[in-house]
């Protein structure tokens, strides 16, 4: 095991004691915010959870492991989610759920993201868990996922459109004991269909002898971080009021340095709107999402400076950066237009027993393997 990295750990501490302090004047619950953002960037380090490489490895016939683990996170939140969405309130705050209409540009953008994702070779989590772990070319990434982000932003109106479903809560519609049920049934019949698959049997996860030095420097099982990522989501949604989201931020990003560079929103139907506009006036250590992605990113970082695995890398290959772009465009495009990335719209929109989030794996699963096919024309030869 590597040994522990002083400096970038002492780095990553100034990087979460400043966001702390930055976030202060928003009060505890901004406070609040921000830890649970680090505290998810470490477990998606510490645990090597990751979204695009388990497609790949689902798609590729290497491996069910890491996607039966997305799995037992999506049941584990749809039981954590049902009593407090039902009650719809908590100590007097108002909470929801991430439910969104499903339709053609659900479907659309979950494709786009896809594809992007596996060009980038991460998702949205991914994207800033990477970077916190030095991977710089998830620098390319994030800048084009935002400039993505905010094109779609302009292309709403558009999109809003197509035909689609009105925002369908399973919860809502047939009640909660009876759309947990069904949600657990369904994905128990996943988790055994994934077992069936040729290769499944030898892609059981190595036993990991459990001690403090495993707890705090990992590798951590990856059933440990799915319920991890399963608890800190319901604690977002207890301290926010809505649950964990990654890709707002992203547009709000892109949107305030193209207003730097002169362009006026006031125009635009998208962020002329109370919340956008509201958010593109503030500053973006008042934005919830804003808060949390920084907090990924110092977790990430931390993690990967405990575990002695911080190493600042570009890439493979010029091809491999340049994918790592078209794929952050891609995904900030397909997410802004599908209401969300694999947390915002598939894990937070399943554990809010949310269609769109259903609609959102079943398009994106495709876009994964066309990705992975588009990502052969920039492998080193």
């Amino acid at each position: 095991m590597r040994a522990a990295q002083p400096v970038p750990l002492a780095v990553a501490a100034a990087l979460a004691v400043a966001l702390g302090a930055a976030v202060w004047s928003q009060g505890p619950r901004m406070v609040a915010l921000a830890a649970i953002g680090i505290l998810l960037g470490a477990t998606l380090r510490f645990s090597s959870f990751g979204f695009a490489s388990a497609y790949r490895r689902l798609l590729e016939g290497r491996g069910v492991a890491a996607v039966r683990a997305q799995l037992l996170m999506l049941a584990a939140a749809t039981i954590a989610f049902a009593p407090v969405l039902a009650q719809g309130t908590w100590f007097g705050r108002e909470v929801v759920g991430a439910i969104a209409p499903a339709g053609v540009q659900v479907a659309a953008g979950a494709f786009l993201f896809g594809i992007g994702m596996q060009l980038a070779g991460g998702c949205g989590s991914g994207t800033l868990y990477a970077a916190g772990g030095g991977q710089l070319r998830m620098a390319a990434t994030l800048a084009m996922f935002c400039a993505g982000s905010f094109w779609a932003s302009l292309d709403m109106a558009v999109w809003d459109r197509l035909p689609a479903l009105d925002p369908v809560a399973l919860g809502e519609r047939v009640g909660w004991p009876a759309a947990v049920a069904l949600q657990l049934a369904i994905l128990a019949a996943l988790y055994a269909l994934l077992g069936r698959l040729p290769g499944a049997a030898s892609d059981a996860p190595p036993v990991i002898a459990a001690s403090r030095e495993r707890i705090w420097r990992g590798p951590w099982p990856l059933a440990a971080g799915a319920l991890m990522l399963a608890a800190l989501n319901l604690l977002t949604l207890l301290v926010a009021g809505h649950p964990w989201s990654i890709t707002w931020a992203f547009a709000l990003w892109g949107a305030k340095a193209a207003r730097i560079a002169g362009w006026e929103p006031a125009a635009d139907g998208f962020w002329s709107a109370d919340f956008q506009r509201d958010a593109l006036d503030a500053s973006v250590f008042a934005d919830v999402t804003s808060v949390m992605d920084f907090g990924i990113v110092a977790g990430a970082f931390a993690a990967a400076s405990i575990a002695g695995g911080f190493r600042p890398r570009l890439g493979p290959s010029p091809g491999a950066v340049i994918a790592a772009a078209l794929g952050g465009l891609a995904m900030g495009y397909g997410a802004r237009i599908a209401y969300g990335c694999n947390i915002g719209a598939l894990f937070s929109g399943v554990a809010s027993t949310s269609l769109h989030g259903w609609l959102w794996i079943a398009a994106a699963l495709p876009g994964s393997w066309a990705g992975l096919r588009l990502l052969r024309l920039f492998a080193p030869r």
